[in-house]
């Protein structure tokens, strides 16, 4: 992939958590993608526990927007790197915002491993 590419590919993939679209999201993903959330011990392998994930994620929210990215693409390693801020509304309407960094691999036209760097408490859990 080339460095547009590879920003348009993090810019659908974001898109599509900011939606709620799971069908979206997964034509980011490889069907064995490996998702971490480095700063808090979690590896998920493959889609359907992915989706169960980005499915607990978007129940305890009333919404998710990242914005104010800054990506940096490696086209000969078939990697990217973006940090963006993360803006949480609770169930409550209280907003959280988070620094988080992530770093994506990619096989192919999608995401073989999505490495997440999250600020704060996790909101991507496992279970």
């Amino acid at each position: 992939m080339q460095r547009d590419e590879l920003v348009a590919l993090v810019e659908k993939y974001f898109a599509s958590v900011d939606g709620g679209d799971f069908e979206a999201l997964r034509s980011t993903l490889t069907d064995e993608c490996v998702f971490t959330v480095e700063t808090h011990g979690i590896e998920l392998k493959g889609v359907k526990p992915i989706s169960g994930m980005f499915d607990r994620l978007w129940a305890e929210h009333k919404a998710v927007q990242h914005k104010d990215f800054t990506h940096v693409p490696d086209v000969d390693a078939g990697r990217i790197a973006s940090r963006f801020t993360v803006v949480n509304t609770e169930l409550n309407g209280d907003l959280t915002y988070k620094s988080n960094c992530n770093f994506f691999e990619v096989e192919g036209d999608r995401f073989s491993r999505v490495a997440v760097y999250m600020a704060g408490p996790n909101t991507l859990r496992d279970s």
